[in-house]
């Protein structure tokens, strides 16, 4: 990895595990800030904090905020309270950090971000974020247990569409489940009472079960 160390001394004095590690490093000054375009050269971004936390959080302020590079601040073990979100750093390490530490943390950032969170489901004026565990009808936020979230989310997400019992069961509450499917029907009344004047939303096919938003679907057909 080419790493760039913000600090004012030999970065093996700060960090001495580093100096036994394959990695190419090149310095700059922690005063002296680092455009983004000289940042994104670099695999990640070291600020020494060894022998001032205060200059080496200024450091960190003072990167570009457009700049992807991960930045690794080097702190020791009396300055870590004054570490914040604010430094924008994503690893921490100890000036007595062992080699086989060093590399690890850097190997790390090098893995993929995580995947984004899924896309709110919306349908007839509900709207669901899975990711905040949020639901809303029209603006209005929904009081919900955790199966009637599931519930109201699976039927949402397939509006016009009829599912039995047995296909709700499965799909919200699991095949392990052992329960019998008038679970299903009294999560339903429940979930209608807390629609409200909209409670049609959820309509009751005979025979077969339940859908969602069904009146909707065909008139826009």
């Amino acid at each position: 990895m080419l790493l760039l160390c913000l600090t004012d001394r030999d970065p093996a004095d700060s960090l001495p595990g580093l100096d036994l590690l394959p990695h190419e490093v090149r310095t700059s000054p922690l005063s002296l800030r680092v455009p983004e375009t000289m940042a994104e050269r670099f695999d990640a971004i070291l600020i020494d904090g060894t022998l001032d936390a205060r200059r080496a959080r200024s450091a960190c302020l003072g990167l570009a905020d457009g700049a992807a590079t991960p930045r690794v601040v080097v702190l020791p073990e009396v300055a870590l309270t004054a570490l914040t979100t604010e430094w924008g750093v994503s690893e921490l390490l100890l000036p007595t950090a062992s080699p086989a530490e060093i590399e690890l943390r850097l190997r790390l950032l090098e893995q993929p971000a995580t995947a984004a969170p899924p896309p709110a489901v919306q349908a007839a004026g509900v709207v669901i974020d899975e990711s905040n565990f949020t639901a809303r009808l029209f603006g209005r936020p929904l009081d919900l247990t955790y199966k009637e979230f599931e519930l109201l989310h699976f039927l949402a997400a397939h509006p016009g569409r009829v599912f039995t019992r047995e296909q709700l069961l499965s799909e919200v509450w699991g095949t392990d489940y052992f329960g019998g499917t008038r679970t299903v029907d009294v999560h339903v009344r429940r979930l209608r009472a807390k629609l409200g004047d909209h409670e049609g939303l959820i309509s009751t096919v005979r025979g077969v079960g339940y859908g969602f938003a069904r009146a909707r679907v065909e008139d826009e057909e």
